[in-house]
């Protein structure tokens, strides 16, 4: 193996200004007896490697959050997520905690959550097990649940509804058994 200082007669010196200077992380490799050292300048700026493996600061107050933005559509089904945002279109069956869904946004399937947060369109199967809250421009329409429900004005409600968003089925089906 050829040693850099003996390569020339000269010794490598570490300068700031190299690529490979001592700022970034460190690798090294073994094959056959031989080690190799080689730093790795930081490829990405320090806000994006310090969180690598863990979630944001904000993330971890609010637990995880999807935001499906404008003009953005999304299918299928969507499962560990503590907040849902819908301001595009989301055809999916989700669980989640919290769904807020803004003035543009709409959503089609079925839903299980403890609070929803309605500015936009939901059509299907809707489970709320605390809070319901339909805002003037929101429109809910299917098979809905509520524990609890909040309509502003001009808000609309459509389908067939019941009271009891989860909890006392729960409570009813634990004493039973």
């Amino acid at each position: 193996m050829l040693r850099s200082e003996s390569l020339f007669g000269k010794r490598e010196t570490s300068s700031t200004n190299s690529p490979f200077s001592s700022a970034g992380n460190s690798v090294s490799s073994s094959t056959g007896g031989n080690v190799t050292s080689v730093n790795k300048p930081n490829q990405y700026p320090s806000s994006v490697s310090s969180t690598t493996g863990s979630a944001p600061a904000a993330t971890e107050e609010t637990g995880s959050k999807l935001t499906v933005g404008p003009n953005i559509k999304v299918k299928g089904e969507i499962e560990d997520c503590d907040t849902l945002v819908v301001e595009g279109k989301v055809q999916a069956t989700i669980n989640c905690r919290v769904v807020q869904i803004a003035e543009r946004g709409a959503f089609k399937g079925s839903a299980e959550i403890d609070l929803a947060e309605i500015r936009g369109e939901f059509d299907g199967d809707l489970t709320v097990r605390q809070k319901l809250v339909i805002y003037a421009s929101g429109k809910v329409t299917g098979k809905i649940r509520y524990g609890k429900l909040v309509i502003e004005e001009g808000g609309q409600l459509a389908g067939d509804l019941q009271v009891g968003g989860g909890h006392e089925q729960k409570d009813l089906l634990q004493k039973t058994a």
